[in-house]
């Protein structure tokens, strides 16, 4: 498939409420998750303990990527395009 972006996942350790953990996510998620931390002013340990805190889903790195996903898909309805 040429041409093609290839996304690599890295696996990451990580602290969530004084425990330690590793999740797996591609490159942009992470990077797209620091941005909407820093954006919100809160740290990157914050945003992932909120996520796992309210997460549905198996796994955090999951939740994360439909967080990463939900917000910009709020904020693409709030300009009117959804």
């Amino acid at each position: 498939m040429a041409g093609e972006a290839v996304s690599r996942v890295l696996k990451r350790s990580i602290n969530i409420g004084g425990h330690k953990t590793s999740i797996s996510l591609e490159d942009e998620f992470w990077n797209c998750l620091k941005e909407i931390a820093g954006e919100r002013g809160i740290s990157l340990g914050a945003m992932i303990e909120g996520i796992d805190g309210g997460r549905k889903h198996a796994n955090v790195s999951s939740a994360i990527r439909l967080f990463v996903l939900g917000v910009y898909r709020d904020q693409l309805a709030s300009w009117g395009r959804h």
